[in-house]
């Protein structure tokens, strides 16, 4: 993938950092199309039983996947990856480091990954365990460890087929596309760059941000992301708002730690009333 949409070396300009007890993140910088910057984020949620890797842009070797002085738990481990099938992603190497993964993800991402493998042999062909689809959604299950830690939720009515996860034990919400929050800041923060500059960056991050009463967020969700299926769109957004989260972790832009909930409900206001 070209430098102009993410680093070469990423663990180079990747901050990690432990945001909340549990919740890891590796936070990076990513430009849209070579033009936007948005940043990118990996999320480990570390407890006894599980690593959770949720997004594509992360640390490409095992080893970096311990940040911290304690290792984190080998013994038993369910790596949890969900990804967008209708954008590119960075190679996924778990073949040699993570041979006990548990891989999920949207419908039709097996299918994606097959056909870059065929061009780029960088994409690894792994084994998916649990794919979401929009007629499983609501009943499928990952696993009953799993289970206990998150509630989760597949946006098949989101152009980007969006997996959306809660950690329960911290109040926190994982989340790719759904929601953005720049200007990225943290994760440009290591790179030199400034998140905000560019022509294309201000406009799209005068757009996709939680500012004020975030109007021009709600119009691009309302008119573009959840036209195909809009009642779709707002059943998903409901079961999401009716989790007890506090925090949330986006990929794209800054973590919100503490009032994520009122974020989110300002930013879906039209979608869970049902109405503009």
């Amino acid at each position: 993938m070209s430098e102009k949409l993410v680093p070469k070396n990423p663990e180079e300009v990747m901050v990690i950092r432990d945001v909340l007890p549990g919740i890891t993140t590796f936070s990076v910088p990513f430009s849209r199309f070579g033009l936007i910057k948005v940043g990118g984020r990996g999320t480990v949620v570390d407890s006894e039983t599980h690593i959770r890797l949720p997004r594509r842009l992360l640390p490409r070797r095992p080893d970096t996947l311990r940040p911290r002085e304690t290792p984190i738990p080998r013994r038993r481990r369910i790596l949890h990856r969900s990804a967008r099938h209708r954008t590119p992603h960075l190679p996924l190497l778990l073949g040699g480091g993570l041979p006990q993964a548990h891989i999920i993800g949207p419908e039709g991402l097996a299918e994606k990954r097959a056909q870059m493998n065929a061009k780029d042999k960088r994409v690894t062909n792994v084994p998916f365990s649990t794919i979401f689809t929009k007629a499983n959604n609501g009943t499928v299950r990952v696993s009953e460890e799993f289970d206990r830690d998150f509630e989760y939720e597949f946006v098949a009515a989101h152009q980007n087929k969006e997996l959306v996860f809660f950690h329960k034990p911290s109040k926190t919400l994982i989340e790719a596309d759904l929601m953005f929050n720049l200007p990225a800041t943290e994760q440009y923060s290591r790179a030199g760059v400034d998140a905000t500059t560019g022509v294309f960056t201000r406009l799209f991050g005068g757009i996709q941000n939680t500012r004020g009463s975030a109007i021009w967020q709600k119009r691009v969700l309302w008119y573009a992301l959840s036209s195909s299926d809009r009642n779709g769109f707002n059943a998903s957004v409901k079961r999401i708002n009716g989790w007890g989260f506090e925090n949330v972790v986006p990929c794209h832009g800054d973590v919100i730690v503490g009032g994520g909930k009122g974020i989110f409900e300002k930013v879906f206001e039209w979608h869970l009333q049902g109405k503009k």
